[in-house]
């Protein structure tokens, strides 16, 4: 490691971005903890000495509080991970009107990283979003339907949503990485969290609460977190690079539907459409 870093971590109340947040702490770096659980949050950013935010996803004000506080109170912002994100139930709007898989994974980290755009550049910082998205998990993406409406489903809604999230890295890298910015997505395996508590889909419950699968099928949080670690340690153009998407510390294939520069583009408008 050249130097140490200002990393945000987002979703860092358990999970993968708790034990990153670890790591990074470890590793000497200067580690922001955002998580929406107060206790949990406040627990793991004493654990390691950092600096922690409470930030209810479900709740586009408090991400825009979020934005703001991390802009007064940081001078630079070396790497922001965008880590939180979850799969749900029966199908909800939040306050904002938006249905609440859509907004967590996608919307709320769209809007806080555009919101913390010009320190990000400031800083030459690197973005880095944490997706499950693999091959062709998701054949279409109904633009006029983000909300899904139409066809609500829990696993199709987390599946859109990081599909979304792709996008979003992709779309960022082209219009942001003249001024500075690097965009990473990673894919960290398949984790044994708490993540997928919350649904009704009975394969995700079996698969996060049933300790016979947990063990056989699913890695360990801090295994998880390493590639995110990698990434935010790494240095853009040498040690990655903008725009990819990461599998097993290594470039990972996409189904074209990720690789659509126009879809990428038409999403980043629809959710600026969105927050306005």
């Amino acid at each position: 490691m050249e130097q140490t870093k200002v990393v945000v971590v987002t979703g860092a109340s358990d999970g993968i971005g708790a034990a990153a947040a670890r790591m990074l702490a470890r590793d000497g770096h200067t580690v922001v903890v955002v998580g929406r659980s107060p206790q949990k949050t406040r627990a793991v950013a004493a654990s390691i000495g950092a600096d922690h935010f409470v930030a209810d996803f479900t709740r586009l004000d408090e991400v825009r509080q979020l934005a703001a506080a991390l802009h007064d109170g940081y001078a630079r912002i070396d790497v922001l991970a965008n880590n939180a994100g979850g799969v749900f139930g029966d199908r909800a709007k939040t306050v904002d009107g938006f249905e609440k898989t859509f907004q967590i994974n996608h919307l709320a980290p769209f809007l806080l990283t555009n919101l913390l755009m010009d320190r990000l550049a400031d800083s030459q910082a690197a973005v880095i979003q944490t997706t499950t998205l693999r091959g062709g998990m998701v054949r279409t993406l109904d633009l006029d339907d983000l909300d899904h409406d139409k066809d609500y489903d829990p696993v199709r809604a987390y599946n859109a949503a990081k599909l979304e999230n792709v996008l979003f890295t992709k779309e960022l890298h082209r219009r942001h990485h003249a001024r500075g910015v690097s965009a990473a997505v990673f894919y960290p395996g398949n984790v044994a969290t708490n993540f997928g508590s919350e649904t009704t889909s009975r394969l995700m419950r079996f698969l996060a609460t049933n300790r016979l699968s947990r063990s056989l099928l699913l890695t360990t949080a801090e295994k998880g977190a390493e590639q995110l670690v990698r990434l935010a340690e790494g240095d853009p153009g040498r040690d990655w690079t903008s725009g990819e998407f990461y599998a097993k510390g290594a470039p990972g294939r996409l189904s074209p539907l990720a690789l659509d520069a126009d879809l990428a583009r038409d999403l980043w408008d629809r959710s600026e459409e969105l927050l306005r």
